[in-house]
């Protein structure tokens, strides 16, 4: 008999045990904002960075400028920890909601382009011209890709998006140095 009423204890400290935590939940629930209509996009600055990159970097640093503010920059990271392999990064969302982002190296360019674009690969030998510079166009399973390289660095936009965002990211970037 003695077992019978242990087991009765066992099952009803079970489901009291379920009550409370299932009224801990509820409140958790209430108390943590779940907006479902809210842009899960959320902008940085990047000026301290690309300040830090043009005053410390081996090469001109490409900084956007002249983008609408439906462009929003989501990540941003310059590292200078290997001076033979000095990278620059700065990604956005763009007005279509498409990932861009500018990649910069004076890295091994094939090693580097391999890196950042996920082994994308040359797209014949077709070219875009952006400002009176041109860029070669890569195409990759993750990525679409413009690649400039030049004496000791190179430059990357590369995307999500259509031709055309890549283009004007190309267009808006200005590249400086020592400031």
């Amino acid at each position: 008999m003695a077992a019978d009423k242990r087991g009765n204890k066992t099952v009803r400290d079970l489901v009291l045990s379920l009550v409370v935590l299932s009224v801990v939940v509820a409140v958790i629930y209430l108390f943590v904002p779940h907006d479902s209509k809210a842009d899960p996009v959320k902008p940085i600055s990047y000026s301290v960075e690309l300040g830090q990159a043009r005053r410390d970097a081996p090469f001109k640093v490409a900084g956007p400028e002249g983008l609408s503010a439906q462009w929003r920059a989501t990540s941003v990271d310059y590292n200078a920890a290997d001076p033979h392999k000095v990278s620059w990064h700065i990604g956005f969302v763009d007005p279509e909601q498409q990932y861009v982002a500018v990649e910069q190296s004076n890295d091994v360019p094939a090693d580097f382009i391999a890196a950042v674009t996920l082994n994308a690969h040359r797209d014949g030998s077709r070219t875009v011209t952006v400002g009176g510079q041109v860029w070669e166009r890569w195409t990759g399973k993750r990525y679409t890709a413009l690649v400039r390289k030049e004496q000791g660095v190179t430059t990357i936009v590369l995307g999500t998006g259509p031709d055309s965002q890549l283009t004007q990211m190309a267009a808006a970037l200005q590249e400086r140095s020592g400031q």
